[in-house]
C-alpha cells in the first residue's frame, strides 16, 4: 500500500485534527460518506485501527513503513509507544515542519526531496532521515531555496517550536539539541492502542 495522495480534508474529517497533514479545517464536523452522520457503535478493533491510521496519515507513511517503525521501537528499551512517537518525530521531514520551514509534513517532504536543505554540511534528500542530537539543518545558499523557506516562515504550520529544536530565522539555520519529549508531540493520539493494534503483526 503506497503513501496516500488523495484529498486530505476527507482524512481529517474521518480521523480528526491531523496537524502534519493539512492546515485546513473541514466545514462539516462529521465523517465523509453516505453514512457519515449515522452513529455507529465501534468495536475495540475499530478504535485501535483509527489510532493507527491517525499516526500513518499524519506522518505520511505507508503501512509497511509504519510496521518497520513499530518493530524498531520494540527493540529499544522503554515504553514502545513513546519510542515509536520519538522515532517518527525525529524524521527529517517532520523536524523541518516543526521548525516552521514548511506548513505541512508533505510540504516539508517536498523541500527535502528537491534538495533544498543540508544536514551537517551535506545535502540530504531522504525525508525519513533520522535526525540526531547535534545535527545542524541549514537551508542551501541558493536563491530559490531561501525564498521558499522564507515564504513558509511567514505562516508556519504550528506556532510552538518543541524544546529540543532551535531555529535562526535570519541565517535560516536550525539545530537538533535532543530528543523530543512526549508533551511536545502535537498529534492527539493514544500510542498504546497503536502498539496493541500491531501486537499480533509485529
Amino acid at each position: 500500500m503506497s503513501r496516500y495522495r488523495g484529498p486530505r480534508l476527507r482524512i481529517v474529517r474521518r480521523l480528526g485534527e491531523l496537524p502534519g497533514l493539512s492546515r485546513k479545517t473541514p466545514k462539516r464536523a462529521y465523517p465523509p460518506g453516505q453514512h457519515g452522520q449515522a452513529r455507529k457503535k465501534r468495536s475495540e478493533y475499530a478504535v485501535r485501527l483509527e489510532e493507527k491510521q491517525k499516526l500513518r496519515f499524519n506522518y505520511g507513511l505507508s503501512e509497511k513503513q509504519l510496521l518497520r517503525y513499530v518493530r524498531r521501537a520494540r527493540r529499544v528499551t522503554g515504553s514502545t509507544g513513546q519510542v515509536l512517537l520519538q522515532l517518527l518525530e525525529m524524521r527529517l521531514d517532520n523536524t523541518i515542519f516543526r521548525m516552521g520551514m514548511a506548513p505541512t509534513i508533505p510540504a516539508a517532504r517536498q523541500l527535502v526531496n528537491h534538495g533544498h536543505l543540508t544536514v551537517n554540511g551535506r545535502v540530504v534528500d531522504i525525508p525519513s532521515y533520522n535526525c540526531r542530537p547535534g545535527d545542524q539543518i541549514v537551508v542551501r545558499d541558493r536563491e530559490k531555496s531561501r525564498q521558499m523557506v522564507q515564504a513558509n516562515l511567514q505562516s508556519p504550520g504550528l506556532a510552538n517550536m518543541p524544546s529540543h529544536l532551535e531555529f535562526d530565522k535570519t541565517k535560516l539555520e536550525g539545530k537538533v539539541n535532543g530528543v523530543i519529549e512526549r508533551e511536545w508531540i502535537a498529534l492527539q493520539i493514544n500510542e498504546l492502542l497503536v502498539v496493541e493494534y500491531y501486537s499480533r503483526q509485529a
